[in-house]
């Protein structure tokens, strides 16, 4: 297992969970009660699971619902214990209802973040309907069972029934009918024609006409009578019947047809389900015109951490510009700038030890340091330029300056420390998936830039100007001797 975690933003905190159960878009309220009370039963043996509220056979649209006839799935609002690992708790939701049979589609997701999606997306596209499914399938074989990752769905495993009238073109041209012909026929007597408006009370109403004998069957609709010049025919002596499945939506980019496969990590650690599915990518062959790239937490997570490490090379650059404009001297910025990535090392150590994930928000943290750092240290350095404008040697300057400076330092630092503490240990309620990565890179980085700025930082200073001091004193040693030479000759 890696030593650090890293992930988008974290565990929100928030104490709650939803839970989404499919059947089908043809189920029926019935069967999905049925089936919610077995998903209801297994929530309640799940330890850590306090309250469940289900909500059968609403979609969100009621026009929807409407016209499905009610069965539009089960959401499942489950409010946990707070004390208990949320990761842990929906790791073993999942294996609860896994473990159901006749249950349909069920997918367990944290809610109440209120920032972004915890899942990871793999974005396809394909030319073709054909193509874009073996791709599908191919990319959810090849992720299934491997490290990090939980659950798996496909947008094109939704499917809607519906009825396809094939006409049959060298038998409604031998009735002297065209497709067009047929279809419109079929068209107009299973949906209503308007026909003209009446005027009522003022008001325009509109008139549809509609045949007594909708067809409610397929073996009706086999039987629909289609007029023709020799006398009606029955429907399925000029066209193929029969039922069939079709996607729920159809959605396309730039003329190709597309799919999302969406994947919800099964660890709090998104760097091992993020290479999972990397590595499914890689190794997966594609039908020919196909691709498929990796998107959701995962490509928001690469984005803010590119921004953010742009972010911090101009920090630093601003910072030694600043420094430079105020010694005037371009040596000793540089050093004081190596408190940079001794404050780095204190944060990921100290990130390491308590276990909590590399994030954006310790990414901000980082960036905090780098102006906080160096703040300390350029207090040091322009109290012992100072002593040396006055005489003193690098070496007693340095000397000097460390034990005069020692106190504020340290009170400096454990002063921001102690302030920080209550946020590192997670205790600011439901902002804490922020604060306390945030807090802990700020104390490890101060730590370790103290003795940094206590102890390495004058040993540098001292080898650097000491240095040059020594190179001063043997030139000027070496022009009073040619000086002292010239009126011998």
């Amino acid at each position: 297992a890696p030593l650090m975690k890293i992930n988008f933003l974290g565990d929100s905190g928030q104490n709650t969970l939803t839970v989404t159960q499919s059947l089908g878009n043809a189920a029926s309220l019935d069967s999905e009660d049925a089936a919610a009370k077995q998903v209801e039963q297994a929530l309640k043996g799940v330890s850590g699971v306090q309250t469940v509220q289900t909500s059968i056979g609403s979609s969100g649209s009621s026009l929807r619902d409407a016209f499905s006839g009610g069965g539009s799935g089960v959401t499942y609002s489950i409010t946990t214990d707070a004390s208990v690992d949320q990761v842990d708790l929906r790791t073993r939701v999942e294996s609860a209802l896994s473990a159901l049979p006749n249950v349909g589609t069920v997918q367990v997701q944290a809610s109440g973040g209120g920032f972004t999606s915890s899942n990871i997306e793999i974005d396809i596209t394909a030319p073709d309907e054909s193509s874009l499914q073996q791709s599908s399938d191919a990319l959810v074989k090849a992720v299934q069972g491997k490290a990090g990752i939980g659950q798996i769905s496909s947008n094109l495993s939704a499917s809607l029934p519906f009825i396809a009238v094939t006409v049959d073109r060298a038998k409604a041209a031998a009735a002297g009918l065209s497709e067009v012909a047929v279809g419109s026929i079929v068209s107009n007597t299973m949906r209503p024609q308007q026909v003209g408006t009446v005027e009522l009370n003022g008001t325009g109403v509109s008139v549809y006409l509609q045949a007594s004998d909708v067809p409610t069957t397929v073996d009706a609709l086999k039987a629909l009578q289609i007029p023709t010049a020799a006398g009606e025919v029955r429907l399925d002596s000029l066209a193929t019947v029969a039922q069939s499945q079709g996607p729920v939506s159809i959605t396309t980019d730039r003329g190709q047809r597309t799919a999302a496969i969406t994947i919800t990590p099964s660890t709090d650690n998104l760097a091992t389900a993020t290479a999972s599915v990397n590595t499914a990518l890689k190794d997966t062959v594609l039908p020919s015109g196909a691709t498929a790239t990796i998107g959701g937490v995962a490509s928001d997570q690469s984005s803010a951490f590119s921004q953010l490490g742009l972010a911090l090379l101009a920090a630093i650059l601003i910072v030694y510009i600043v420094m430079v404009a105020t010694f005037k001297s371009l040596r000793q910025p540089l050093l004081l700038l190596v408190s940079v990535p001794f404050a780095a090392t204190g944060a990921i150590i100290l990130q390491v030890v308590t276990g909590v994930p590399l994030g954006v928000a310790s990414l901000i943290g980082v960036l905090m340091l780098i102006g906080i750092v160096v703040t300390n240290a350029i207090v040091l350095v322009d109290l012992v330029n100072q002593y040396r404008e006055k005489g003193l040697s690098a070496h007693d300057a340095v000397i000097a300056g460390g034990s005069r400076r020692l106190r504020p330092i340290l009170m400096t630092a454990l002063a921001t420390i102690f302030a920080l503490t209550p946020m590192a240990l997670g205790i600011t309620g439901h902002g804490g998936f922020i604060s306390q990565p945030l807090a802990i890179i700020v104390i490890g980085g101060l730590v370790s830039s103290t003795l940094l700025t206590l102890l390495v930082l004058p040993t540098l200073y001292n080898l650097v100007e000491g240095a040059k001091e020594r190179r001063q004193a043997r030139r000027a040693a070496k022009t009073s001797a040619v000086a002292e030479a010239s009126p011998a000759h």
